[in-house]
């Protein structure tokens, strides 16, 4: 049985503070981390994908246990939009996106002068428990009547979507494109829909609510998870540690937890 990400969180925080082994690696990924920081302190704001709502959540609550005073508050979503809201001037602290190209944006206006991915994940089809209509692979979502949900072209799920089709040479016509990859599962859970193109960790997250139907490695499509902390931060010391906690054992941990795979 799967624990709760919190837990994990917690466990890999205890073993960091008892550990008196030094680092054995400089890499923020799998260097041992300390679990708080004497320069976080007070708000921060994090803007993250809507998938890393149920991990970047554990973690959030894992940081600020280990740095009394500092409050930590998500606005989660779709990663173009956040990309276009930071852009706009919209006070984060921290962007976490779910692919490089709307980390890019960000970058390009020179608001994210150092990034680091922290995760991988990988489509999944998500489909009701009760549905009448057997689906067993991507092929099958092409079928007549088949009603099929993905994510708006612009959102990295959506974008992944129509990779994932494109790769496998299926003509797939969705019979709706929705804003992030959680209003898609939402479709799923209510059964609006036959199945949904999203990610392995929503499946993870959404339990019984859904079933998922792995697509075999050799024919998924991956994205590959960045971080950043973004200039101008009211709070940039705060931000790095964020940064640096997420790339530490514990939030590797509760990533891991999560379903997300190494970076």
């Amino acid at each position: 049985m799967r624990r709760p990400v919190i837990l994990v969180v917690a466990a890999a925080l205890a073993l960091s503070a008892c550990s008196s082994a030094g680092p054995s690696s400089t890499s923020p990924a799998t260097s041992p981390a300390t679990p708080g920081s004497a320069a976080a302190q007070g708000a921060l704001t994090v803007f993250a994908a809507s998938s890393l709502k149920e991990a970047f959540t554990a973690i959030g609550k894992a940081f600020e246990a280990a740095n009394p005073g500092v409050s930590v508050t998500f606005n989660f979503g779709p990663s173009s939009t956040l990309a276009t809201q930071i852009g706009a001037g919209a006070p984060a602290d921290v962007f976490a996106s779910a692919s490089g190209k709307t980390m890019d944006t960000v970058a390009a206006a020179g608001l994210a002068p150092s990034r680091s991915n922290f995760a991988t994940n990988s489509l999944e089809i998500a489909t009701p428990p009760a549905s009448s209509v057997a689906i067993s692979s991507l092929a099958d979502l092409a079928k007549p009547g088949v009603k099929v949900a993905v994510c708006q072209q612009a959102v990295p799920c959506g974008a992944g979507a129509q990779t994932l089709f494109t790769k496998n040479s299926v003509q797939i016509k969705p019979v709706t494109e929705e804003v992030d990859v959680k209003s898609v599962l939402a479709k799923v859970e209510l059964g609006e829909v036959d199945a949904g193109i999203v990610y392995v960790t929503d499946v993870q997250a959404a339990g019984a609510k859904v079933v998922g139907v792995v697509i075999p490695a050799d024919h998924n499509v991956t994205n590959k998870y960045p971080i950043a902390a973004i200039k101008g931060s009211a709070n940039a010391a705060t931000a790095q540690a964020f940064v640096a906690f997420v790339l530490s054992p514990a939030g590797q941990a509760a990533l891991a937890s999560a379903g997300f795979a190494a970076p």
